[in-house]
């Protein structure tokens, strides 16, 4: 971390980038862009400020808010219960301005389960114990904060999105991950599915002093991650060295 630095500066560093990234234009079939940044700061903030102080010895990378996560939290991976009762955070949180009347923000009502969170923050959770227990090695951040939805509802992840609006948003989603991981100064990143390994690779390239790894993507749409995603998660880990068998 760059001498001078605090743990205040980078989170409002991180802040500014995600709200730049409010002014980026998406066209169809994305309809409705939410920015869980901006209303549900005091959630997202509260996460950093309490488990977000380096060093980390890991850090896994997600790719994006899913709309039932960190969406309705502002919590990585934020399943409700997980980010509330396990995290002890739940702030007040607002609305997005453009909001999809088949995917409203809730908060911390919202019923829908986020199945990827749930089953990621539920493996720390039975590994580790409790939430400070977790933390005191890993974090866990998304490579982009910007939930992306269709018309009717559907989740469009930035993988997806046309080149030239793909590019504008990764310049400024690099750039955050760079103040992360300058800040937490980790031995590993982990991305979670493929798409987080590649782009932490392309990020950081020769720049980044430790090692770069992938987990299974938690999500239901993974077939494989339906069998167990939990055993396999740890048993990768395990074949990593990060965690003993």
């Amino acid at each position: 971390m760059a001498a001078g630095s605090t743990k205040t500066s980078w989170i409002r560093e991180v802040q500014r980038i995600a709200r730049a990234m409010s002014d980026l234009q998406f066209a169809a079939p994305v309809t409705h862009v939410y920015n869980p940044l901006e209303y549900a700061w005091k959630s997202h903030r509260a996460y950093l400020e309490r488990f977000g102080a380096g060093p980390k010895e890991v850090v896994f990378l997600g790719m994006n808010p899913g709309p039932f996560g960190m969406a309705q939290t502002g919590v990585p991976f934020g399943a409700v219960a997980m980010v509330r009762d396990w995290m002890k955070i739940e702030e007040p949180v607002g609305r997005p301005a453009n909001e999809n009347p088949n995917r409203p923000v809730l908060g911390y009502a919202t019923e829908r389960e986020e199945v990827s969170g749930a089953r990621l923050w539920g493996f720390a959770r039975d590994r580790f114990g409790d939430a400070p227990a977790f933390f005191s090695r890993f974090f866990v951040a998304n490579y982009c904060p910007l939930c992306f939805l269709e018309e009717g509802g559907r989740n469009r992840t930035p993988d997806k999105l046309p080149a030239a609006e793909r590019d504008a948003l990764y310049e400024l989603c690099d750039r955050s991950l760079r103040i992360v991981i300058d800040a937490l100064e980790p031995s590993w990143i982990i991305g979670v599915g493929a798409f987080a390994e590649a782009r932490a690779r392309a990020t950081l390239g020769d720049d980044f002093d430790g090692r770069i790894g992938r987990v299974l993507h938690p999500s239901p749409a993974s077939p494989l991650a339906n069998r167990g995603w939990a055993e396999q998660a740890e048993r990768q880990l395990v074949e990593l060295g990060i965690l003993e068998a």
